[in-house]
């Protein structure tokens, strides 16, 4: 006899105790839906042998099936892995101000609408100023993010013509876009000046003297690796300089971007948007979600004119951001303005926060774990930027560190708990680095920690 034959039906599923509150809470269709796949699934199991599952065990996994499919998406998780911009966990968190924008962007708002005059306004028009006041370019514009932002402004200043750019800094951003792609989906020629690791003024300057058809002269920043060695590049001022000789514009592609100085965290200094526009670039383009610390973004400041031509082009339509996404990014801007980024933005507090107050908050929690018969430790760590941002740069952090009698199934424990909490596996523990958690979410950390620690068994302790 078959073994398959021993399942129910869907019929038969349906009429069994449990379904009724199934067909309550996800409708009839959803729930035949979800009994299908369970029972296809079991099929299969069981023709390799498997035992054939109970009813109640099929309407438990129909169950499950259908709160995940009916749970909105992205999920909020807990970062506890230490990495500050976790491109995996959605980069920068955004501020309390942030999320309450968006909120109220959410209903009827005065997007494209100038409630002075009465009549139709821009939209970007709030968000430029912001822009202009806090990093000295003439003009601004928000497009969906940075690599929209390069495409955006190369097709629009340099299609058909040449563009000359640093054979060391032809980079691979995430997702394997390569700026070359991204040059040549744009219409721009690319012209290769110097070696991987070294170029010099000369070597921008010999196809510039020779009468070629230029438009551009682009910088990228090398934000998502770093070259040591036998290296030199050409300081952006040089390069303005030279540019202006020969009337070509400059444009800085700074990736991450940053407005705040990281070196005075103990990081290396990334520039900075205001730094490149002082420096004389036409154009300047950076991301929103990274040190920025805002929404998905890509960000583009410099001069008016060429702005102005990348605002009336119709590429600009496809990449515009939405209201929500303006919204959030012109709160955390004012974040700058007022001066409170390293207090309210999220990314730039966990960046700035100190290593005597991890010490206190690993301690104190390490406390209250061992209260409950679970033997955590305090350990010191290092923490990484993340996101394509200063690559190689560490901060020092404390960790609370756990040994469950298996690691692997204590993290599968955790990323089943509400929220789910994402730490990391290290020396056959399991590590909790505090400095990617806010204080708001101890409470929440800790209840997650005590329910995977009965999950996953304290055999290792």
């Amino acid at each position: 006899m078959d073994p398959r034959r021993g399942l129910p039906s869907v019929d038969r599923l349906l009429k069994a105790e449990g379904a009724a509150s199934l067909l309550s809470a996800f409708g009839h269709d959803a729930v035949v839906e979800a009994l299908r796949e369970v029972l296809m699934e079991a099929r299969a199991r069981v023709q390799q042998g498997e035992p054939a599952p109970s009813e109640a065990v099929l309407l438990e996994q129909a169950a499950a099936r259908l709160a995940r499919w009916h749970t909105p998406r992205p999920r909020p998780v807990i970062n506890a892995t230490g990495v500050i911009l976790h491109t995996n966990l959605g980069r920068a968190p955004l501020s309390q101000a942030a999320l309450e924008a968006i909120r109220a962007a959410a209903a009827y708002s005065d997007l494209e609408f100038d409630l002075e005059a009465g009549e139709r306004g821009e939209r970007q028009a709030a968000v430029e100023d912001l822009l202009r006041r806090l990093t000295g370019a003439e003009a601004a514009l928000v497009v969906n993010n940075n690599a929209a932002a390069v495409l955006l402004a190369l097709t629009v200043l340099a299609r058909g013509r040449g563009v000359l750019i640093s054979r060391g800094q032809l980079i691979e951003i995430g997702g394997g876009f390569r700026i070359p792609e991204v040059m040549a989906q744009s219409g721009a020629r690319l012209i290769e000046v110097g070696t991987t690791n070294r170029t010099h003024l000369r070597d921008y300057e010999e196809p510039l003297a020779q009468g070629e058809d230029i438009a551009l002269i682009l910088r990228a920043h090398l934000s998502n690796f770093r070259m040591i060695g036998f290296v030199s590049e050409v300081p952006l001022a040089e390069l303005v300089a030279l540019g202006a000789r020969y009337g070509v514009p400059v444009m800085d592609d700074l990736g991450s971007g940053a407005l705040l100085d990281t070196a005075a965290f103990g990081l290396a200094h990334e520039p900075m948007a205001q730094e490149s526009i002082e420096a004389g670039a036409a154009v300047v383009c950076f991301s929103g979600d990274k040190l920025l610390g805002g929404p998905q973004a890509g960000i583009i400041v410099g001069k008016l004119e060429l702005l102005a031509r990348m605002r009336r082009h119709p590429l600009m339509r496809a990449l515009r951001p939405d209201k929500l996404t303006l919204a959030a990014l012109s709160a955390t801007l004012i974040h700058y303005l007022k001066g409170e980024a390293t207090r309210e933005i999220p990314v730039w507090r966990m960046i700035a926060v100190s290593l005597h107050e991890l010490e206190a908050r690993a301690q104190d929690l390490t406390a209250r774990l061992r209260a409950d018969g679970i033997p955590a430790e305090a350990r010191p760590t290092r923490s990484t930027i993340g996101g394509g941002s200063l690559p190689g740069e560490t901060l020092p952090s404390v960790a609370l560190m756990l040994r469950p009698a298996d690691p692997e199934a204590m993290m599968a424990a955790l990323r089943r708990a509400d929220p789910p909490i994402i730490a990391r596996v290290q020396e056959e523990a399991v590590w909790f680095d505090l400095r990617t958690v806010l204080p708001d979410q101890e409470d929440r950390l800790l209840e997650g920690i005590r329910q995977a620690w009965l999950r996953a068994g304290a055999a290792g302790s």
